[in-house]
């Protein structure tokens, strides 16, 4: 074979070995950048295989990897949600939540990482997301799908809701948030919120956690109930530290500093203690009984002002010249006696969340 024809050919194949290699670099090059980008999630380097959630759960070709979709998340695949581009929004000591956005389904959603030290087991989880992923409502945030990652990370996809929290809503002092007509809009859809998850789903759900930061607004103060029943993805321990944050921030239930698990009665409490907040226009805090307690520590206070004939000291004063001059005093005291009697000490004695929609509804008319 003339030398020039080897050559050739020569030149040839090792072209093509050159070409083959400099693309599997690139394309070695490229998963390390996704790993990279994927860090803003803590998946601690779980795989991003891509695979589409067939009906409700699918499983990734990584050891222990499993996707549950619920409606509405039924084109996120483990790709699209452990890449997406995040920042945290919100910390506490069982998990963090991010704004992400995902290259499918939602453009904008809300990713809350369960840390695996304080996460329930992935059976047990799954089994639980299967149940709060049945609940649909128009007053609760949906859960769009549960990612179980091989080391134990959890990862919830939520809708994101622009306008924010009714805890951002109420910090802000908008004025429309002293409008009667807004304060009992948004009452009635908590409520209406509360008793689905009481009465109407297929198994009774506590929430466990009830406050403002937990309740989101769409634009037009539509309010929707998020993390209910997040305690049962969380080992005991975590979900026992959660109610202990709800009791530094005022919101849990007296009879809990001796029982374990939360109650109807118990969200009930918390309940209450929302609706008062609404009404001050401040938000709750555990009555310890420093310096400041003639702030308003809701409810214990709350009642104490008002038995003092401070009213003006415990409601807005705009909405209380407000129902005066529209003539909803009267409404405005029956708000306050249904508040304070979901905050009552006895758990018998409050109201479920049924009697409170009813009484609700009679009021805002």
């Amino acid at each position: 074979m003339p030398r020039a024809l080897v050559n050739a050919v020569l030149f040839t194949v090792l072209g093509v070995v050159a070409a083959l290699f400099l693309c599997y670099s690139v394309r070695c090059y490229r998963r390390r950048r996704r790993r990279g980008r994927a860090m803003v999630l803590p998946s601690h380097g779980a795989r991003a295989d891509r695979f589409q959630a067939g009906g409700t759960s699918a499983y990734g070709s990584g050891v222990g990897e499993e996707l549950l979709t619920f409606p509405g998340g039924e084109g996120l695949t483990v790709a699209a949600i452990l890449e997406a581009p995040g920042e945290v929004v919100a910390k506490s000591a069982h998990s963090t939540l991010y704004r992400a956005g995902l290259s499918a389904g939602e453009a904008v959603a809300l990713l809350r990482f369960l840390r695996p030290v304080c996460s329930a087991g992935a059976e047990e989880a799954a089994a639980a997301a299967r149940l709060l992923g049945a609940v649909q409502h128009p007053n609760l945030v949906p859960i769009r799908a549960l990612y179980v990652g091989p080391r134990g990370e959890k990862l919830l996809v939520h809708p994101f809701y622009a306008a924010g929290s009714l805890r951002r809503f109420l910090q802000e002092g908008i004025n429309d948030s002293q409008r009667w007509e807004i304060i009992c809009k948004l009452s009635v859809g908590i409520v209406k919120g509360l008793d689905h998850l009481h009465t109407r789903s297929q198994k009774p759900i506590i929430h466990g956690n009830l406050k403002t930061s937990n309740i989101m607004l769409d634009a037009d103060f539509q309010p929707r109930v998020s993390d209910f029943g997040l305690y049962l993805l969380l080992n005991p321990a975590a979900a026992q530290d959660m109610l202990e944050a709800a009791a530094v921030q005022g919101y849990k239930a007296p009879e809990l500093i001796k029982m374990k698990e939360a109650t109807r009665e118990s969200d009930v409490y918390s309940l209450g203690v929302i609706l008062l907040e609404m009404l001050a226009q401040k938000e709750a805090a555990a009555n310890d009984g420093s310096p400041n307690a003639r702030d308003i520590h809701l409810p214990a206070t709350f009642k104490d002002l008002i038995l003092e004939s401070k009213i003006a000291d415990a409601f807005g004063s705009e909405l209380i010249k407000q129902s005066k001059n529209s003539g909803n005093e009267a409404k405005l005291n029956a708000f306050f006696e249904l508040a304070t009697a979901c905050c009552n000490p006895s758990p018998s004695l409050r109201p479920d969340s049924r009697r409170i929609l009813k009484r609700l509804e009679e009021i805002s008319r």
